[in-house]
């Protein structure tokens, strides 16, 4: 699953642009935004990010808004002061930053800023698909490690903690317990947040509870067995959603 984000302030772009992508061959996990401050607003990290430079936000100088939820703030950042400002956090990952513009004389910001690519408006489709093959194959290629591992505040120290060694995630008040394969990790956080997260290999099928696909053992309308034999209650309300999660999974899984 490739998690996509679209910055761009141009409802008409935004749209479009969303769309192109759900032509790819590829199954993608998409979300728009209008302005620099509702990308960051929404805390969330994406393997690829269509950004528009001369992101201003939305007409009139209002505060942008993420697409989905709402977000944002009233900066006016554009899209070079985006990326400059992604480059310096500490993210788990880095998305590949591909800026849209109308314009050629960026090219020297966009390197400092080491942009995968420039897509010139109006847009190309044939260029678009070949540059979204490239950015596929690129993240592809990227360690597994690097491309799936949670990071968390632990004893105020950042620990990376790779997806493929939790079974699932429990919540417990204001607490997050991994169970892991060489035992639990317990730190501060919030399930929904962690959800987002691990978007694509876990799956919420409780309240209390996200389970690693990869190791689901079996599971019926009440509860999930996983590969260590822990068996876990499964909400009415989430079995539907968690089954398709599975079967996708399944699906985009190598043999």
């Amino acid at each position: 699953m490739i998690r996509v984000a679209i910055c761009e302030d141009e409802p008409n772009i935004r749209s479009y642009l969303t769309a192109l992508v759900r032509r790819q061959e590829a199954a993608c996990e998409i979300a728009a935004y209008d302005s620099a401050d509702a990308y960051l607003a929404a805390g969330k990290e994406y393997d690829l990010l269509f950004l528009d430079i001369e992101l201003v936000g939305p007409a009139g100088g209002a505060a942008g808004n993420a697409a989905a939820d709402g977000c944002g703030t009233s900066s006016p950042m554009d899209g070079i002061a985006l990326a400059r400002k992604l480059r310096g956090m500490d993210l788990s990952r880095q998305p590949l930053i591909v800026f849209v513009t109308g314009h050629d004389d960026y090219i020297y910001e966009a390197f400092d800023v080491e942009a995968f690519q420039y897509l010139m408006k109006p847009i190309d489709e044939k260029r678009f698909a070949e540059l979204f093959r490239r950015a596929r194959e690129r993240i592809a290629a990227e360690p597994e490690q690097q491309r799936k591992s949670l990071v968390i505040q632990l004893a105020g120290v950042r620990k990376v903690v790779p997806w493929d060694s939790i079974y699932y995630a429990e919540s417990q008040g204001h607490k997050i317990l991994l169970h892991r394969k060489d035992g639990i990790l317990e730190y501060y956080g919030r399930i929904s947040e962690l959800e987002q997260s691990l978007a694509g290999q876990f799956s919420r099928i409780h309240k209390g509870y996200l389970v690693n696909l990869s190791y689901v053992e079996e599971y019926d309308h009440v509860s999930v067995t996983l590969e260590n034999g822990d068996r876990l209650v499964i909400s009415k309300y989430k079995y539907d959603d968690f089954a398709k999660a599975h079967l996708r999974f399944l699906q985009q899984s190598p043999l």
